[in-house]
């Protein structure tokens, strides 16, 4: 009898968590939604001007806070990973400097389009066949799994890629956006677990928003591209490469996906936490560090590489700082000349894509 009513005691005591829950994942899952329809909204109604804004105010700083995730998920010594982590750092410092010399073959020599083509595509290989390999090494780090399959997958996509090598880096534009989601997902999956039921319902909601914006301005005439930023804006977008498609339809999905890029990496990953580090949980619980350092995210004690007693605070402090630094100045680039600015960031900004590659991986 005592039991039973210790049992229906904490059961009791159960019910206000459990409706703390719920509430919770409605409240985020309405967030979701209604951030996405909103996104949606103005990425349709004025796609030119709400990619000049979003660009001048969040490219800087989600490029900050993507450093800092990284920097969180740096081991302090890489032990087995040290052929992952040194193929991953090759591999970025190389394709970077490759795809940054690229614009400036262009300008400066008088390549055909057939040499072009071979040039970009050389460079889609490259990338394929790095990412494979990272695949495959992340593959033997994990028990009981085999992603050797990675290497023919590569061989396959290089094949596509050298038969239209534009249409697969145009590709790249419009899935980058995308592995952010990805990223929440697995964060998710580590801190709130009861949420990902309703974030992957939110996610079926997004190939539905993008119907909807095809469907709404399918029919609509071109963006007018008369001077030279918006010419750039709509390039980018790939109106040379789809003629048929309207500009109207592929800059407005491709400012909505960079919105929800910008808002994954700036308000959500940091509200549920996710830029604390997995090995801070016991840490917190021991005492070792303060449970209110989760929420501030410009102390370089809270990422783990500057905070171990091997570890490396001056560097990290570093970084951080530089990153603060570029912030400003990206931002006064932008002020002064926002078309070259743009263009020399989304030249440089690919070496933030390329590590988004291995941190994934290492979460999977």
């Amino acid at each position: 009898m005592e039991r039973t009513a210790n049992i229906d005691l904490a059961a009791w005591r159960l019910k206000p968590r459990v409706a703390v829950t719920q509430l919770s994942i409605r409240a985020f899952a309405g967030i979701l939604i209604a951030c996405a329809c909103a996104s949606a909204l103005l990425a349709s109604w004025l796609p030119l001007q709400f990619s000049i804004v979003t660009v001048f105010l969040f490219a800087g700083p989600h490029n900050w806070f993507e450093l800092r995730y990284f920097l969180m998920r740096m081991p302090v010594r890489f032990g087995k990973s040290r052929n992952f982590f040194i193929t991953a750092f090759a591999g970025i410092g190389l394709l970077t400097a490759a795809y940054v010399a690229l614009p400036v073959l262009y300008n400066f020599t008088l390549w055909t389009d057939g040499a072009w083509s071979t040039i970009l595509a050389s460079w889609n290989t490259l990338l394929l066949m790095w990412l494979g390999v990272l695949v495959w090494l992340r593959g033997k780090q994990r028990a009981r799994r085999n992603w050797s399959w990675a290497i023919p997958v590569a061989f396959c996509l290089c094949s596509l890629n050298w038969m239209w090598p534009e249409f697969f880096s145009l590709a790249i534009v419009y899935i980058h956006p995308l592995v952010a989601f990805w990223f929440l997902d697995r964060h998710l999956r580590r801190t709130r677990p009861a949420w990902l039921v309703a974030y992957h319902r939110c996610l079926w909601f997004l190939p539905l928003l993008l119907v909807g914006i095809i469907w709404q301005l399918g029919r609509t005439p071109a963006l007018s591209d008369d001077n030279g930023l918006f010419w750039r804006i709509t390039q980018h977008a790939g109106a040379q490469l789809l003629p048929n498609i309207s500009s109207h339809v592929l800059v407005s999905v491709h400012v909505f996906l960079e919105m929800l890029h910008y808002g994954v990496w700036l308000v959500a990953l940091p509200l549920i936490g996710s830029l604390a580090a997995p090995q801070r949980t016991s840490a917190i619980a021991a005492g070792t560090v303060s449970p209110r350092r989760r929420g501030r995210i410009w102390d370089v004690k809270a990422v783990p590489l500057a905070r171990h007693p091997r570890g490396f605070p001056k560097l990290v402090g570093g970084a951080l700082a530089f990153g603060l630094f570029l912030v400003a100045m990206l931002w006064f680039g932008f002020s002064v000349d926002y078309a070259t600015t743009r263009d020399v960031y989304f030249t440089v900004a690919i070496a933030h894509v390329l590590a988004e590659a291995p941190f994934l991986l290492k979460m999977l």
